[in-house]
């Protein structure tokens, strides 16, 4: 793809203690195209929502700040942008929905003051705010927009709330929506209705979706392109089916492996990923993945792997993928 939308390039953020600082996300590259939906995985504390909020920058700082790197959207790097331009990005351009709906709203508002708060800040008159916001409402599912405009917070189930924090997401008609693990705290049902509306919404208007998640069930529906993290960088870029058949990093194969299968007449203990993510902040060298990798050789115990070619995909691994893969 020769246009991007989105492009982190060295993307480096620390947490800071006292006069030192500590790297947590560590040289991360990311690109995405107008219309793309990219998935992020990995298991929890591998980087995946820093480098979210680092986009917007919405990292609490202190302790985190952004140390190197670039973040260009639309050719513009927005980690040297003023907080004027980015109030004017967040929302319009960019939005973000978060993996907890029950605590991203205000419970003293009403539901319908809040989505045409975000509205008016970018420019939207109060009619016109009024009416966008019902629309948007109605464009997510919600059958009863005026009602849900009245209500508060606490007197919506968590799908309806999250189906609101899309529909505010939305109302401004951003080129990319960042989801956060936004299903996380929603029941299966509830879940596949939020997947089948941001995958109809993004068919619908073509932005493009960066798509947070631990699930590879929504990657491999959801997504055209996968970002595997460990340890605060990034260890395969892959195309989606490509990943699913020809993992190219021994912890993405992990992550497959301890998918359950299909078969339930024969039913198995499914497959562990041995020992515990490390910490970014205190590795020791080499691959951080090393400790846990059954294929590791000795280079990987002193040098760090770049991402390397694999066919479609990308892998920071010393290894081609011919030499473990059964």
């Amino acid at each position: 793809m020769t246009e991007i939308l989105l492009s982190l390039r060295g993307l480096v953020v620390g947490l800071r203690h006292g006069h030192d600082v500590s790297p947590i996300v560590r040289g991360v590259n990311l690109d995405v195209a107008p219309g793309e939906r990219v998935g992020v995985v990995g298991e929890s504390g591998s980087g995946k929502t820093l480098t979210m909020l680092s986009v917007l920058r919405l990292l609490p700082s202190p302790p985190l700040e952004i140390l190197d790197g670039e973040i260009l959207f639309a050719g513009e790097n927005l980690a040297s942008a003023s907080e004027r331009r980015l109030r004017e990005v967040r929302g319009a351009e960019i939005a973000m929905v978060y993996q907890d709906p029950m605590t991203s709203l205000n419970p003293l508002l009403h539901v319908g003051y809040q989505v045409a708060e975000a509205l008016k800040a970018h420019g939207a008159s109060t009619i016109q705010a009024r009416e966008t916001t019902r629309d948007a409402l109605r464009q997510v599912g919600l059958s009863d927009p005026e009602r849900v405009e009245r209500s508060y917070p606490h007197e919506l189930s968590g799908g309806m709330i999250q189906r609101v924090m899309i529909a505010m997401a939305l109302a401004a008609s951003p080129r990319l929506l960042i989801a956060d693990e936004p299903t996380t705290a929603l029941d299966v049902t509830i879940q596949q209705q939020i997947l089948d509306l941001v995958l109809d919404i993004q068919t619908t208007t073509s932005m493009a979706v960066l798509w947070v998640t631990h699930d590879l069930g929504v990657v491999a529906r959801l997504v055209d392109r996968v970002v595997v993290m460990y340890a605060g960088r990034v260890v395969e870029d892959a195309p989606t089916r490509e990943l699913f058949r020809h993992p190219s990093h021994p912890y993405t194969a992990a992550l497959l492996a301890s998918l359950p299968g299909t078969q339930h007449s024969h039913r198995s203990l499914l497959h562990q990923i041995g020992g515990n993510p490390p910490d970014p902040t205190r590795l020791d060298g080499g691959c951080p993945f090393r400790p846990r990798c059954p294929f590791a050789i000795d280079q990987c115990a002193h040098e760090e792997p770049p991402l390397l070619p694999r066919g479609e995909s990308r892998a920071a691994c010393w290894r081609e993928p011919d030499s473990w893969l059964p």
